[in-house]
């Protein structure tokens, strides 16, 4: 018998009536190994109830106590690393290596959360006018909803609710159903490591689960992660609800490899970035715009390479790259790479067909290289999210510019170069909120923040860092005086800008 995830309310496992299920997959064998409760609406009211019933009492909670339990928090992640990515890649199917780096990522944010009370210093200002002190801070908001992407199970609930908790908020997570296993597991650490029971509270479901968070009344804010259809429809419903809402879209990166680059170096990180995690990130880097020059020289260097790659399901010691996530998922990717073909792009590796001995039933894609791509290709328009590097040839940088900044998109880019100068007008001119100086995958560190631009971010608000901790909390001024003498009380002015503030 398979078992049933269940949902986390009031610090336990809440299986709910189960009347509605679906199955969860091991991608690497297509087997299903367990089954995902479906919250229905009453069970929906009652977690948001919880939420905002631990949000009077947790807003009140020192910030020497929430750091406390957030330096707790991380220790039990880390003695926790090899469970967690053991869930993942049963649940995702990336290589254990792979999603323990996602934990690693995490756990910056976590870390960075740690120092809330140097975060949510205010200002002071002293004798702003006569007897007049001016002062301000920062207030969590309630409620916040978090809903994440199936990619990075791990990751990006802990870039949400680490600063959401910190800043005083409660937190409900509703994780994506394809690989629920690890939120799971971050609901039982936060209850380990102190965390009051309705702080942290977990929900699965359908669209009907996401819809009510969107729109009920007690859910302050929305952060989420996910399609840009999605994001758009999330921030729009949102924010008519008189939500914050913070929404992630999709990507489709672009890089620069231009003549004077290192190309080993060059195509060892071209390499990594489009086939690890098989493609499935936001942040891979699938486009490579090539410098017509050095085109055939990095091209070879490619195809050496992508054919090394080690195809395997994620736990095996060997793997580089598991399966994708869904068999459908790998069906549209299958397509796409179909119509490059169709379309006049080489395909100089071919990953369709691959089949994984004694995992014949897997969702495997290997590996796929294809030159001589044009911009208008069906491929290039669209976000594969799977293993598969274009290579489209270009004159120069200020060709390659013109090809990135004409995308919709613009979460991260790349330039791979040797000139300063080059990397100095490339950084300015690219219409793209992270980019990387020779580093295929530019994900800030955990005291920055993440975001990009265009289609990849509906809304402003980037995650975590400075920005995680604006979105989560709100302003308030204070302007005080205290009079002591009678007859200084009695000055009181009938105009906007009088005497008392002066």
């Amino acid at each position: 018998m398979t078992t049933t995830v269940p949902h986390w309310l009031d610090g336990k496992a809440f299986p709910g009536d189960l009347a509605k299920t679906s199955p969860i997959h091991d991608p690497a064998t297509g087997e299903v190994i367990a089954e995902l409760a479906h919250a229905t609406p009453d069970e929906v009211e009652r977690v948001i109830a919880s939420s905002s019933a631990a949000f009077e009492t947790w807003s009140q909670v020192s910030l020497s106590k929430r750091s406390s339990i957030l330096f707790r928090f991380r220790e039990l992640l880390v003695e926790h690393t090899d469970e967690l990515a053991r869930i993942v890649t049963r649940e995702h199917g990336k290589v254990i290596s792979d999603a323990k780096g996602e934990i690693a990522r995490g756990l910056e944010v976590v870390e960075f959360a740690c120092g809330i009370p140097q975060l949510l210093k205010g200002e002071f200002s002293e004798q702003a006018a006569t007897g007049i002190d001016v002062y301000s801070f920062r207030q969590p908001v309630g409620v916040v909803a978090g809903i994440t992407p199936f990619n990075f199970p791990v990751m990006i609930p802990l870039w949400m609710s680490p600063v959401a908790i910190a800043t005083g908020n409660t937190f409900v997570l509703k994780p994506a159903g394809r690989d629920p296993g690890a939120g799971m597991l971050i609901a039982e650490l936060w209850k380990e490591a102190g965390l009051p029971d309705g702080v942290f509270n977990v929900v699965h479901g359908d669209r009907s689960v996401i819809g009510r968070l969107l729109t009920h009344p007690d859910v302050a804010a929305v952060s989420f992660v996910g399609s840009t259809p999605t994001a758009k429809l999330i921030h729009e419903t949102a924010t008519k609800n008189g939500k914050r809402c913070q929404a992630l879209g999709a990507a489709k990166n672009q890089g620069i490899v231009l003549a004077d680059a290192d190309l080993e170096n060059a195509a060892n990180n071209l390499i990594a970035a489009a086939f690890g995690a098989a493609g499935e990130r936001c942040m891979a880097l699938p486009v490579a715009l090539v410098q017509d020059e050095i085109a055939d020289e990095l091209v070879s260097l490619l195809v050496e390479k992508a054919k090394a790659v080690k195809v395997l399901p994620g736990d095996h010691p060997d793997s580089d790259m598991g399966p994708i996530i869904t068999e459908q998922a790998k069906a549209r990717i299958t397509a796409l790479i179909d119509s490059a073909e169709e379309e006049g792009a080489e395909v100089l590796v071919d990953g369709r067909g691959l089949v994984v001995e004694g995992f014949e039933n897997g969702w495997f894609l290997g590996p796929t290289v294809l030159d001589r791509v044009r911009p208008d290709m069906r491929i290039n328009q669209e976000e594969v999210f799977g293993p598969t590097l274009e290579i489209i040839r270009i004159s120069g940088l200020e060709e390659g510019i013109a090809l990135i900044n004409a995308s919709p998109y613009g979460n991260g880019t790349a330039l791979f170069t040797s000139s300063g100068e080059a990397a100095r007008t490339f950084q300015r001119a690219v219409q793209v909120g992270m980019v990387g100086i020779n580093v295929p995958i530019p994900v800030p560190v955990a005291w920055h923040s993440f975001g990009g631009w265009k289609d990849s971010l509906i809304g402003e608000t980037h995650m975590y860092g400075p920005e995680g901790v604006k979105f989560f909390t709100r302003g308030k001024v204070i302007t005080q005086r205290w009079p002591h003498r009678e007859d200084e009380a009695a000055k009181v002015s009938f105009h906007f800008s009088g005497d008392s503030q002066k």
